[in-house]
């Protein structure tokens, strides 16, 4: 009897942060289809290659260029700060090389439209890590959706709420909260609705640290959309909830409602004569999300073996930054706007 062996894509990994080690980590452990060759990071220390000799990382290099000019790699998967993402994607673009990288492509329109254009012209493959598309949950929600089993979508309602905010360095050079936080909220509310967003208007305070406010941003935010399908969404988030990491998606069509709750962190519950207790929600976006990670690194797998396109990707990254820009200007100028308006 033959077997016949499913190829295996050889990759390189730039950036080993926090998120960079997930992906590195399912790479190695989780995606069969790939052979990690070179992992690249311009901060090396001593505690980062214990890490990776540890882990299996094969090469551990400063220099991403071995990775750009490695004739064997075939896909660069980039995790390195946001102001490098639309430079490597062009680069590994004009090697030849697929693309999976973190969000955002760029928070600049005219620097992600040419990016896109560069991977329009080389034909390679580019997905964005929009990872809560691929929580078994909000999938559920998805699928319900998209089979016509509630109807037509009419609305959307998330609910994406930090449990505390970040450091107040990191509020400085976050982009604001529209483009740092809800840029998930902006992917999920047009992944459910099957739309484009033709029109935001959001508001916000600082009512969590007035030093977020002198940072120049707000912690508290909501937002209502309209849909080009004709369904409206609504947002809210706040960079602290006390009680836990809240992640809730609701969709309201014309023949029902699907909701997807929060997950306690297990299923017990403790019955007494005063009350009904259960434990918590998760406290970290690890814990609710890990392994939408691997998820979406296998679609992505599966999409470059069939060779199919994969989503989300650049045209996605490019919708969500628009909105996240009109969002911005909406809340400035406390009043809607127009995604074409931020398209001009």
């Amino acid at each position: 009897m033959w077997y016949i062996m499913a190829k295996k894509f050889t990759v390189g990994v730039i950036g080993a942060g926090r998120i960079g080690k997930i992906h590195i980590e399912n790479l190695l452990r989780k995606i069969a289809d790939a052979n990690l060759k070179i992992v690249a990071d311009v901060n090396i220390n001593d505690k980062l290659r214990i890490w990776a000799e540890e882990k299996g990382v094969l090469k551990l290099t400063s220099d991403v260029n071995e990775i750009f000019i490695d004739p064997e790699i075939e896909i660069v998967v980039i995790c390195s700060p946001t102001d490098t993402h639309a430079k490597f994607i062009q680069e590994a673009a004009k090697a030849k090389k697929h693309v999976f990288c973190e969000k955002p492509i760029d928070t600049d329109i005219k620097r992600i439209k040419e990016t896109l254009s560069v991977v329009k012209k080389t034909g390679i493959k580019l997905m964005v890590g929009f990872n809560r598309r691929f929580d078994r949950n909000f999938m559920r929600c998805y699928e319900s959706v998209a089979s016509g089993q509630i109807g037509e979508p009419q609305i959307i309602k998330i609910t994406s709420r930090d449990p505390a905010p970040p450091p107040i360095e990191y509020i400085k050079v976050s982009g604001g909260i529209f483009l740092d936080m809800t840029i998930h909220d902006w992917d999920m509310a047009r992944f459910q609705a099957g739309s484009e967003v033709d029109e935001v208007y959001a508001t916000g305070a600082v009512l969590i640290d007035p030093e977020i406010g002198k940072a120049g941003d707000i912690d508290t935010a909501v937002a209502v959309l309209k849909f080009k399908n004709g369904a409206i969404g609504m947002i809210d988030n706040t960079r602290q909830a006390v009680y836990g990491y809240d992640q809730r998606v609701e969709v309201f069509g014309s023949k029902g409602c699907v909701v997807a709750d929060n997950e306690a962190t297990n299923t017990v519950r403790i019955y007494t004569a005063e009350c009904t207790n259960i434990d918590k929600i998760p406290y970290f976006f690890l814990e609710r999300y890990m392994e939408s990670y691997s998820a979406e690194l296998k679609r992505f797998f599966e999409c470059l073996s069939k060779n199919i396109e994969p989503k989300p990707n650049g045209e996605d990254g490019l919708q969500n930054v628009l909105v996240a820009l009109a969002a911005q200007k909406s809340y400035e100028e406390n009043r809607p706007v127009k995604i074409s308006e931020i398209e001009k």
